[in-house]
């Protein structure tokens, strides 16, 4: 009996930037590396065929998501993107933008058809805005009510594909936090995907990584007390189980 399709999964992680003269446009993102290659070990241990990218231009970024158009899929697509970015867009590393729009474009039913049925999962961790999330008081039934905020425009997110869920390392306008050690956010999909919460459905799997990052999350240094809310998207018709494998054991040396 032949062997079901593997899984595949795309991790693109940039960590420094140039633009098209030389000049250094945004920061050294320290950490982001060392955090995509554990994200990519667990996710192969889990049976999915990870392709890493490091420092990719934002052409070369939409080439990898072309690529997968052509290529033979499993069960789940699965894609980590670790860059900066701002609300919508995503940096490559010439500083040059991708909107998130086009991802989800180059991924319609229409462009690949290969993909249409399958469930597509994207992590993105990136700043959506400049604001900083100073975190709220967490009290049971007293004090004042918060004053009310004019909703979130989620606008740009109803043109993702079918089958697709995303899920952001923070809320619209907001940054996301990185250091030596990884970000937030990255760091609490990892633990997620090393523990028994694996075997959760996708929607209660990224409501709890949402509470990990919420309550147990916090920045130092400069930002100290900084908080982190994440938050995601998804027009899944279904509930999916994407990393309930058992996970392989580690070969010798690795």
């Amino acid at each position: 009996m032949s062997q079901p399709r593997q899984s595949r999964a795309l991790v693109i992680v940039n960590t420094n930037f140039c633009s098209s003269d030389g000049d250094v446009v945004f920061r050294t993102r320290g950490g982001a590396k060392r955090e995509a290659e554990k994200l990519s070990n667990i996710l192969s241990r889990l049976n999915y065929k990870v392709k890493l990218m490091h420092n990719k231009t934002a052409k070369e970024i939409e080439d990898l998501y072309q690529q997968e158009c052509c290529c033979e899929h499993g069960e789940y697509f699965v894609s980590i993107v670790s860059s900066h970015g701002k609300e919508g867009v995503i940096f490559g590393c010439d500083s040059e933008p991708v909107m998130l729009t086009r991802i989800f474009q180059i991924l319609s039913s229409e462009k690949c058809p290969v993909l249409t049925k399958i469930p597509k999962i994207f992590f993105i961790q990136a700043c959506r805005g400049e604001e900083f999330d100073q975190g709220v008081v967490v009290e049971c039934d007293s004090g004042e009510p918060e004053p009310e905020r004019e909703p979130d425009c989620f606008s740009d997110y109803l043109s993702i594909p079918p089958q697709t869920a995303v899920m952001f390392a923070c809320s619209p306008g907001y940054v996301a936090f990185l250091n030596i050690s990884g970000s937030m956010f990255l760091q609490a999909l990892l633990k997620v995907l090393e523990g028994e919460e694996r075997h959760l459905a996708l929607n209660c799997l990224m409501t709890r990584i949402n509470w990990e990052v919420a309550f147990c999350c916090q920045a130092r240094g400069t930002y100290e007390g900084c908080k982190e809310m994440p938050c995601f998207v998804t027009n899944l018709l279904q509930e999916v189980f994407p990393f309930s494998a058992p996970i392989m054991e580690e070969a010798d040396g690795v």
